[in-house]
């Protein structure tokens, strides 16, 4: 966006990476290295600049935290027009609406990233014109910004009726992923970087510690005898 000189006022030295991802990208001169202190000064500005703050979708060894506006962000703009195909991630709350204290006002229309909030008609018949926020809980991603910017206090987060599980580490993620799209073979096989037996073992470990639906699923895209005992042992 600041190529095309339509970038917006948010601050730009604010996403974070980690580990060995930090280490190349300092080592080439892409970023710069902070210690914790600043770190948490990010975040914090980032908190109130109203970014929308998201990570790596793992629960250990997260590699990046991204603190992105909802107009500049490729993540945002990929979200927020195939939000019904979820390119990123949902936490795990949403935004409830308050109806009776809700004014109308607009602010949490404007500043969610993903276009997930209007207003639509009260249906009071005695103010015709009074309007109300309303969430499309299909594409929201949770982040909360909408609750910070209402000033009537009419939106908290409530959890979801359905939990989002969020992988344990980057091969549990891979695998997952693979499963679901019916590509565990082509992972397995056509990725040289898993021929150690190390990688091997991990993703074995993954699969036999997944839920009885995705494991038999797993079973039948492997089409391997010794996979398909291994899980009915399991079971």
């Amino acid at each position: 966006m600041e190529h095309l000189d339509r970038a917006c006022s948010a601050p730009m030295e604010i996403c974070m990476t980690f580990n060995n991802s930090a280490a190349s990208l300092i080592r080439h001169g892409y970023a710069r290295k902070v210690d914790v202190s600043e770190g948490l000064d990010l975040l914090q500005e980032a908190y109130d600049n109203n970014l929308v703050q998201f990570g790596e979708n793992v629960r250990q060894r997260v590699n990046f935290i991204c603190n992105c506006c909802g107009c500049c962000c490729e993540a945002m703009i990929a979200a927020r027009r195939f939000g019904m195909l979820h390119p990123v991630h949902t936490t795990n709350y949403l935004p409830e609406v308050k109806e009776e204290t809700c004014t109308g006002c607009g602010k949490c229309v404007q500043a969610c990233p993903v276009e997930a909030v209007s207003l639509v008609s009260a249906n009071d018949p005695r103010q015709p014109w009074q309007q109300k926020a309303r969430v499309n809980e299909e594409i929201c991603l949770g982040c909360g910004i909408c609750t910070r910017a209402c000033s009537s206090g009419s939106l908290s987060l409530k959890a979801r009726e359905q939990r989002v599980i969020t992988p344990l580490n980057s091969t549990h993620r891979a695998v997952v992923m693979a499963i679901e799209r019916g590509k565990l073979q082509n992972l397995i096989f056509d990725n040289n970087a898993l021929l150690s037996h190390r990688a091997m073992a991990a993703i074995l470990g993954v699969i036999l510690n997944l839920s009885p639906v995705k494991r038999a699923l797993a079973g039948r895209q492997m089409k391997s005898r010794y996979l398909e005992a291994l899980v009915e042992r399991y079971e």
